[in-house]
């Protein structure tokens, strides 16, 4: 299987639309964007300055826009291979039109509204955003709440972001955890935070007249890692996922379990691509920059997406624990047996307390990730379920 990645925002570069406006068709597409989106996307995407195009009214549009056009360039509304899709922060709406919830038209208004009320929320409280780079996952996460802030990205490779007030930034700054490396992002505000909260009526009221259908392809969440089956699922999850936490590294887990052995990321790539070079050393990975990389794009999804006629693809879902400590399996569960939704699967142990391990979803118990004994973080998958589409 073939990964499909949708990066987020910060991947956007000056100029970055040009060299796609000399294939054929893009131009007419930068057009539908640019009137669903209401800005001039063949401006900002190609002679706009550094500082216009972060403007996150912007940016969340441009980047959709493009990784659509991307996607558009490999064929993959028509063609017959299976993937599945992943974007990251803003990059999941490019990845459910991808995912065939939404069309595309609707994708890029659904960013543009995204970033308008983001933006918004933005206004009323200042706060934003610093990498954390290097160190233990677990005493990082441990110093960003220390300080009343929150984690807001968790990318894998060594990268957490903290997100919150400015003095909480100011404080985590000054004395950073040992062994890592703080870097201020330069966004507009805490992005995946309490503070986005007001953006979540406005995004959610325009989701209403939007059509919807269920994804024909398996699609990742950033809130867990795990597969969306529903359109409901998909738009409720894009709302709430403005204020919690991305969670690349599970989303990467979860690839990494489902055995998948190439991905490409969509323009504006380069991050997301990194990521998984790092996190998936055993993945062919191609960063689509620009149409130049087209033919190895094209060449990864003709090795590794082909799917027979009428083979049915899989919905998966990991579970993942809800609390750092030990995990232990519940009792007589054994791989092949269904679970109910909401079943207990096991439970995670620490000094004080016992947390359990719950199904989101009914399905097969299609493999334990963990097992009895291990000493898990938060948020870790431990088991795989599975339901045949």
């Amino acid at each position: 299987m073939i990964a499909i990645l949708a990066p987020g925002q910060g991947a956007q570069t000056p100029g970055m639309l040009s060299p796609w406006l000399e294939l054929p068709g893009v131009a007419e597409q930068v057009e539908l964007f640019s009137d669903t989106a209401k800005l001039d996307l063949r401006r900002l995407g190609t002679t706009a300055d550094a500082d216009e195009i972060k403007d996150t009214t912007v940016t969340q549009p441009l980047i959709v826009a493009l990784s659509l056009i991307a996607a558009g360039q490999l064929g993959l509304e028509t063609t017959h291979s299976t993937f599945l899709a992943a974007g990251h922060s803003v990059g999941e709406v490019a990845a459910a039109a991808i995912a065939g919830v939404l069309s595309t038209a609707d994708a890029v208004a659904l960013a543009a509204h995204r970033g308008a009320a983001m933006a918004a929320a933005c206004a009323l409280a200042p706060s934003g955003m610093t990498a954390l780079l290097g160190g233990d996952p677990d005493e990082v996460v441990a110093a960003i709440e220390a300080v009343g802030l929150t984690a807001a990205n968790r990318n894998g490779a060594g990268q957490i972001v903290a997100a919150g007030a400015q003095d909480g930034l100011t404080k985590l700054a000054a004395n950073p955890p040992a062994g890592v490396r703080v870097r201020p992002l330069p966004v507009a505000g805490a992005f995946h935070t309490d503070f986005m909260t007001s953006a979540q009526r406005p995004l959610a009221e325009f989701t209403h007249d939007l059509t919807l259908n269920d994804p024909t392809h398996l699609l990742l969440s950033n809130y867990d890692g795990t597969a969306l089956a529903t359109a409901s699922l998909v738009i409720s999850n894009l709302i709430g996922q403005l204020t919690r936490s991305v969670r690349w590294d599970l989303c990467q887990a979860t690839i990494a379990h489902l055995g998948v052995n190439a991905a490409i990321e969509l323009a504006p790539a380069g991050a997301l691509a990194g990521l998984a070079k790092r996190e998936l050393p055993e993945v062919k990975v191609v960063a689509l920059k620009t149409p130049s990389d087209l033919p190895a794009a094209l060449a990864l999804l003709d090795n590794y997406g082909a799917v027979s006629q009428g083979e049915h693809t899989p919905d998966f879902q990991v579970v993942v624990t809800p609390a750092k400590g030990v995990f232990t399996r519940h009792d007589d569960l054994h791989e092949g047996q269904q679970v109910a939704r909401g079943a207990r699967i096991g439970t995670i142990t620490t000094n004080r307390d016992a947390h359990p391990v719950i199904a989101p979803s009914a399905g097969e118990l299609a493999e334990w990730l963990k097992h009895d004994g291990d000493i898990v973080a938060a948020g870790l998958p431990v088991a795989r379920l599975q339901s045949e589409a």
